[in-house]
């Protein structure tokens, strides 16, 4: 949300603002204020810094006398410093006088943990790119981090309870904290990492098929979606041949729209129609029915896809002709693995000149079905307008003609999500015909209606499309919810079906997305198996090692400190008993304060020797006269002398068996637990 010296200003401003409502003086700077007042106080603060904040970018005193860049800087950190102080001034003021005001300081809390690592959600486990970054360089799958920072919040909210006023509520809350802990962690185990349930805007994810190819009501709506994520990953995919494809894109089908239902192209309901496709997963190996011609003009690919959300039908590479079901790497990340045999093609579209159109064994039933388009006159007419300027040469030729239609859509067609052909009766028509203004689903049936008016045999083909380029020279090609896509498609004889997809020169959308190489290879290496994923973080191992190093030695002085302040707590609980006279007074008071710093109480800034010891006498009695006696002797009084060390050790062991017999049980258990206990002496 901002640049480093505002998230620096941010912390300071909470620092400030924490220290002011809890600083523990006589009189407090805020405490003769009304909480409604110091909200006030902190919502006037923010639109002050705001203004400032303006007004520092928007004169020109401050980039004319040092520069614009520390303007903007200075701009940032009044801005932040203002919003963090008047917020936290206004959550704490809560937390302090009013019974719900800690419940909304911790959801606010758990709120910002969530924004801030909200950008992994929908499978971008990369990001954000601070804890992604870090992890890949080093060989670390992104999600054992993001679990730590889970963990994080939990302490953090933890802390917050922690400091309730009513503390016989604490333990329901941990308990709570921690079934949500353990529940997490059996909901991972056992259904995977949570995917987001739509992330394209085809269809194309869901449910797998039933039997029913029944499309949804209109598919033109799906570009009103808004709400899905585009970035998000879909799918892996692992080229195990390499393969470089004919115009920059890599293109997967999963299904085709073929069939006129009187409305628009569906899901053919006919066995000898779309016969190359496979429509269902297998646990075992499918093959298609009907294989593409121009074998020579082909080349065989393997491919191994890793499903990351589930999908309504298996795809594949460009004309795939088999699926086989593979043992899944990894069952937290993918929902489905299998691999894909794709003759894909190599020709060039000069290839296609020449080339006649539509299967000899089609019946008459089946080629009429290829050709049916919507009861509108104008598509033959448009289509028949748009070959006349053919060469002669080219004038009967199938390819040029479809050429010649795409060449119109590219240069008169814009490309935009917003359109109102949706509800018209006819939506490609109304495209058409219209302001030319839509995406790849009005451009595919456009196309494919205007193929079809002049007997040129054609459907729609659906899946994703990826940029080669993408790839970035690797073996893996991540497939996000962006790619989702429609394209029409002719079927030439001897070849098979060949996609012919327009692309509009004009947008008033940005598609594009940063690349997300790290993420590609962290989940192709994940997919290949597991052996290559030991590989990679093999080929990691010299950082890693140097963070198992660092880790190692973090831990070793987490040990020691602790080591050292148990050590120092049973020190200064036991030395009393070996002390000299003249300190014996002095140390024996400093273990039984030690004692009531560890159940909880401790001398407030500012507060008497004798106002703590009336506090405190509630749990240990005896606190008042070791006070006493303490001060006398501390002064230099004459009405008192240094008693010896039996007494003062009787005073203690008093002390000591009063506190137990006074405090909780959780209490007494925190006070062996907690090293830094004696930390709180004053």
């Amino acid at each position: 949300m901002t640049v480093v010296s505002g998230s620096i200003a941010a912390f300071a401003g909470c620092l400030i603002a924490c220290y002011l409502i809890d600083l523990r003086l006589y009189k407090h700077p805020l405490s003769s204020l009304r909480t409604s007042t110091v909200i006030i106080l902190g919502f006037l603060c923010w639109l002050l810094t705001l203004l400032f904040a303006e007004l520092v970018v928007s004169t020109e005193f401050i980039a004319n006398t040092s520069s614009p860049l520390i303007a903007f800087n200075l701009s940032e950190s009044a801005k932040w410093l203002g919003i963090s102080a008047s917020m936290t001034l206004s959550l704490r003021t809560l937390a302090h006088r009013t019974s719900y005001g800690a419940v909304i300081e911790i959801l606010f809390v758990a709120t910002a943990f969530v924004i801030t690592l909200a950008a992994h959600r929908n499978g971008m486990i990369h990001r954000p790119f601070f804890i992604g970054d870090f992890a890949l360089t080093r060989g670390i799958d992104p999600s054992a981090i993001l679990m730590a920072f889970g963990c994080g919040t939990v302490l953090a909210l933890s802390a917050l309870l922690i400091a309730e006023n009513n503390q016989k509520r604490l333990p329901y809350h941990f308990a709570v904290l921690g079934m949500l802990c353990f529940s997490l962690l059996v909901y991972v185990r056992l259904f995977g990492i949570p995917t987001p349930q739509t992330t394209d805007d085809l269809g194309l994810t869901g449910q797998e098929q039933n039997g029913s190819n029944s499309r949804r009501d209109n598919p033109f709506r799906d570009g009103e979606n808004e709400n899905n994520d585009k970035e998000a990953p879909v799918a892996i995919v692992v080229f195990r041949d390499d393969y470089e494809p004919l115009n920059g894109s890599y293109y997967f089908r999963e299904s085709a729209y073929s069939e006129f239902n009187g409305v628009m192209l569906d899901f053919t309901t006919q066995d000898e129609m779309d016969r190359d496709l496979i429509e269902h997963f297998t646990n075992s190996r499918e093959e298609s029915e009907q294989l593409p011609g121009a074998e020579e003009e082909r080349k065989a690919v393997r491919t191994s896809i890793g499903m990351l959300v589930p999908h309504r039908s298996p795809f594949g590479l460009e004309s795939p002709i088999a699926y086989e079901n593979t043992a899944n790497p990894n069952n937290l990340r993918f929902k489905r693995t299998y691999d894909t045999y794709s003759l894909a093609p190599e020709y060039d579209f000069e290839y296609l000149i020449g080339q006649e159109t539509g299967r000899e064994d089609w019946s008459d039933e089946i080629w009429q079905e290829y050709l049916t388009i919507p009861d509108d006159a104008r598509y033959k007419t448009l289509a028949e307008e748009l070959i006349t300027n053919l060469r002669p040469e080219y004038a009967d030729d199938p390819f040029a003609k479809a050429w010649a239609i795409k060449t119109y859509l590219d240069e008169n067609g814009i490309y935009s999500l917003k359109n109102e052909h949706a509800y018209e009766g006819d939506p490609a028509g109304s495209f058409l015909f219209g302001d030319l203004t839509g995406y790849c689903m009005h451009f595919s049936f456009a196309a494919t209606y205007l193929f079809r008016s002049i007997g040129i045999p054609a459907r729609v083909g659906i899946g994703y499309s990826v940029p080669a380029s993408n790839r970035a020279g690797g073996s893996a090609l991540l497939i996000q919810a962006i790619h989702g896509h429609a394209w029409p498609e002719v079927y030439f004889k001897d070849i098979g079906w060949v996609i012919i997809d327009p692309a509009p020169q004009q947008t008033l959308v940005d598609m594009t997305t940063d690349p997300q190489d790290s993420l590609q290879q962290l989940l192709g290496d994940m997919l290949r198996n597991d052996a290559s994923f030991e590989e990679f973080l093999g080929s990691q191992q010299s950082s890693f090692v140097q963070l198992q190093t660092i880790l190692s030695i973090l831990y070793t002085l987490t040990a020691l400190v602790l080591i050292t302040a148990y050590l120092i707590k049973l020190y200064r609980l036991w030395i009393p008993s070996f002390a000299s006279n003249e300190n014996q007074y002095r140390l024996c008071y400093r273990a039984v304060l030690d004692r009531l710093s560890a159940v909880g109480l401790s001398r407030d800034f500012g507060e008497s020797r004798e106002g703590f010891a009336d506090r405190a006498s509630n749990t240990a009695p005896s606190i008042r006269p070791i006070t006493d006696t303490h001060l006398a002797i501390a002064l230099g009084s004459t009405n008192h002398t240094a008693q010896d060390q039996q007494e003062w050790t009787l005073l203690g062991q008093s002390a000591r068996k009063e506190i137990n017999s006074n405090t909780v049980a959780w209490r007494k258990i925190s006070a062996v637990l907690n090293p830094f206990s004696w930390l709180l002496t004053k």
